[in-house]
């Protein structure tokens, strides 16, 4: 299947590699406002094409399906031009700014019989596969903690007074969206939706949040998830059950799985090694549910972007982060 990417940064370059890893996605042309951006990303990757016009390269033959990864708020935009141009669409995490935006792009998509996917790599994952599969071992489910805290280098350009797009409102920024969706795909994937959503930030000046503490309650237990861009962490994910505990190494890509017998603390390394380039695993699973036009999974994949959409934007709500687009 021939791509085409949006977008020219480390994340992009990082897909490039995976999509040629998987074998099912073969890099046809890149897009960048700039030309020379543009001219040297084709010619590293060996790309045909390079673009500077988002229409003409929606309107190319040559390209199947764009992946895209450019500045939060302009996903939306981009997306329905290549959807409405009949081209399947991969958009790096977080997918819209809100609800309003991935339903009417969900409904474009189907309009023009293609398909939409929010790029987020651990839920594709062997070892998320494993987890899920073996969570009942764990017992009754009491508890959770699932960190990503991640000091972020645009931090310190942002206090020297410049606004990087991840620390800024008009771009749709924040920590919640940026990297507490990693956990929060987590907690959806094994846990389904939760009954009640509570989020408490630290607001920057630019009015998003820098980190926070996002709860989320369920019938029996409680998970809650902190995530920051501006200060760093080294705890791994727990998962609290009456019979075990589930130790993860880390939320994306969850590289290691191990599980703690509650009664004998005797530990079990679940995991399996995975590749380095662990984008690849979701370069696969969305080339073939395109290629045999898998409907089942594709709605537990748009369920799932619905639902961690929805509680991002609750959170949001409870704090008054409104993003640009919204104003």
């Amino acid at each position: 299947m021939n791509l085409g990417t949006v977008g020219t940064g480390w994340i992009t370059e990082s897909f490039i590699e995976a999509a040629k890893l998987s074998g099912k996605l073969t890099l046809k042309g890149v897009y960048s406002r700039t030309s020379d951006k543009a001219k040297d990303l084709a010619h590293k990757y060996n790309a045909e094409y390079f673009f500077t016009d988002l229409e003409e390269m929606a309107k190319s033959p040559e390209l199947e399906a764009i992946y895209i990864a450019s500045p939060n708020s302009v996903h939306f935009e981009q997306a329905i031009t290549f959807l409405r141009n009949k081209k399947h669409v991969i958009c790096e995490k977080p997918i819209f700014s809100n609800s309003e935006e991935l339903e009417e792009a969900y409904q474009i998509a189907e309009d023009n019989g293609v398909y939409l996917f929010e790029a987020i790599r651990n839920i594709h994952t062997p070892n998320f596969r494993i987890l899920k599969e073996k969570l009942n071992l764990a017992g009754n489910l009491r508890s959770a903690m699932l960190p990503y805290i991640q000091y972020s280098s645009r931090y310190d350009s942002f206090l020297r007074g410049e606004n990087p797009n991840i620390f800024t409102s008009t771009y749709s920024g924040g920590a919640l969206v940026d990297l507490g969706v990693y956990p929060l795909y987590l907690a959806v994937g094994l846990f389904g939706e939760p009954q009640k959503v509570t989020y408490h930030p630290v607001i920057l000046s630019s009015g998003v949040d820098g980190s926070g503490t996002l709860v989320l309650e369920y019938q029996d237990f409680v998970c809650t998830i902190l995530c920051s861009k501006i200060s760093h962490s080294v705890i791994p994910c727990e998962i609290h059950g009456e019979k075990g505990t589930f130790l993860l190494e880390d939320a994306a890509p969850i590289s290691e799985i191990k599980l703690i017998d509650s009664h004998t603390k005797e530990s079990e390394i679940l995991s399996v090694a995975q590749e380095e380039k662990n984008m690849v695993y979701e370069c696969i699973n969305i080339a073939d549910i395109i290629e045999t036009n898998d409907d089942n999974q594709y709605e537990k994949l748009k369920n799932m972007s619905k639902i961690v959409l929805r509680i991002t934007e609750e959170a949001r709500k409870q704090n008054n982060i409104v993003f640009g687009v919204e104003r």
